[in-house]
């Protein structure tokens, strides 16, 4: 998928923060020794936005889908940002902690993920520069060209497949600006990126800004990805799934989501 971050954690509460007020005692408790019980969906995540952020409205379009799915379960949310591989392996490994979100779903990922029903929607394909446009019709026509890949990140199951098995050429990068700039610099011809991310970094990253003569996402699609929290395998992480997709079963994600993206 995609995402990044500093090392510093910051976490954020949301509306069990406001149930805090309730007691000094229940506060205090939160704040020293959280642990997940049922009615409270704790999960980690990542600076990828506009699907999360902390400074973003609501921690980003997908925070907010998890916010309202949990008011309409009668449930608390809170979530803590880290960078990606480690809100992976907080999100499955740590006490206190029942998964993380955003993922794409991904089958090389369904022995480690209890996926949710879907929390929002990416469009996945590749970064170019309007002077060098990628044209391509089936990955097959991609052999012999560079494209950039950012580590941890799950793809499409053909295209992560055939980099693999060395079938593709790939350059990897630390974050997608990262990608970007190689884009920009002709150090490789297209890169892997979420259109929603692309068109948040565009808009909003000091080193991008001023590239948007420059870059453009290319008009065939990888794949139009769908976003869900992963679970752990657990009886604990498959109660509280089961929680979160009755409540995503009685709202209307796609227009909550849609609403929330900020650009």
């Amino acid at each position: 998928m995609s995402r990044r971050g500093g090392d510093k954690t910051q976490v954020r509460h949301g509306s069990a923060v406001r149930a805090c007020a309730i007691t000094l005692l229940s506060c205090t408790f939160l704040l020293m020794a959280p642990v997940s019980r049922a009615g409270e969906l704790r999960l980690s995540t990542l600076e990828w936005p506009p699907y999360t952020g902390e400074a973003l409205p609501g921690a980003g379009a997908a925070a907010v889908v998890l916010q309202e799915a949990a008011k309409h379960a009668g449930d608390t949310f809170s979530t803590a940002f880290y960078p990606w591989q480690r809100a992976v392996r907080i999100g499955l490994e740590s006490p206190g902690y029942v998964g993380y979100f955003p993922e794409y779903m991904s089958r090389n990922l369904d022995n480690q993920c209890l996926f949710s029903k879907p929390i929002g929607i990416g469009p996945l394909g590749f970064a170019q520069r309007r002077d060098r446009p990628l044209l391509w019709n089936t990955l097959d026509d991609l052999v012999s060209v560079p494209i950039g890949t950012v580590s941890g990140y799950v793809n499409t199951a053909d295209f992560d497949a055939r980099v693999a098995a060395g079938r593709l050429s790939t350059d990897t990068a630390i974050d997608d600006v990262s990608n970007l700039r190689k884009v920009i610099a002709k150090r490789i011809v297209a890169a892997v990126v979420d259109h929603n991310v692309m068109a948040y970094l565009l808009k909003t990253d000091s080193s991008l800004i001023t590239e948007g003569d420059v870059l453009e996402f290319n008009s065939r699609l990888l794949e139009n990805k769908t976003l869900h929290v992963c679970f752990r395998k657990t009886d604990e992480g498959e109660a509280a799934r089961a929680r979160l997709d009755a409540a995503l079963s009685a709202l209307d994600v796609s227009t909550i989501f849609e609403k929330a993206l900020v650009f």
